[in-house]
C-alpha cells in the first residue's frame, strides 16, 4: 500500500491540488477516473486499492518523476552559462527537462486513469485567434 507521501506525490505529479483538511474518500474526490464503461473511481479509491506489481509501477513512476524534478532545479545552476571554453551551454535546457518531467507526469496519469488535473493541463498548443 501506498504511504500517505507517495499518494500526496501521485495528487500533485499527475496535476491536482492538495485536499488540505478536505476529506478525500471513494466517494468524494475532485479527481475522477474512468475505469471502464460506466465506472469511475476516484484518485484516492485508485490508490488505495492498487493491486502489488500496479503498485511496484506507480513507485517506480513517482521516482523517475521525482528525479526529473530534481533535474529540472538543478538545470539552473547553468543558466549563467552561455558558452565556457568547448562546453556550449544548452538554452533550452530548462524547457527540455520540463518537457520530460512532464511526459512522465502525463504517462502516470495515463497509467492511474485519468486527466491530468488543473495544473497540469491537457499538454499541446494551443491557438487562438482574436
Amino acid at each position: 500500500m501506498l504511504t500517505d507521501q507517495q499518494v500526496a506525490d501521485v495528487r500533485r505529479y499527475v496535476g491536482y491540488p492538495m485536499l488540505g483538511d478536505t476529506v478525500a474518500d471513494n466517494s468524494r474526490d475532485f479527481a475522477y477516473g474512468w475505469v471502464s464503461p460506466g465506472t469511475w473511481q476516484t484518485l484516492y479509491h485508485r490508490l488505495i486499492s492498487l493491486r502489488p506489481e500496479e503498485e511496484t509501477i506507480v513507485v517506480n513512476y513517482l521516482t523517475t518523476i521525482a528525479t526529473l524534478e530534481v533535474a529540472v532545479t538543478d538545470s539552473s545552476d547553468n543558466l549563467d552559462t552561455d558558452q565556457a571554453a568547448v562546453w556550449y551551454h544548452n538554452k533550452n535546457e530548462v524547457n527540455d527537462r520540463m518537457k520530460l518531467y512532464n511526459l512522465w507526469r502525463r504517462q502516470l496519469c495515463a497509467f492511474i486513469g485519468l486527466a491530468p488535473g488543473p495544473s497540469l493541463g491537457q499538454g499541446g498548443t494551443r491557438l487562438v485567434r482574436g
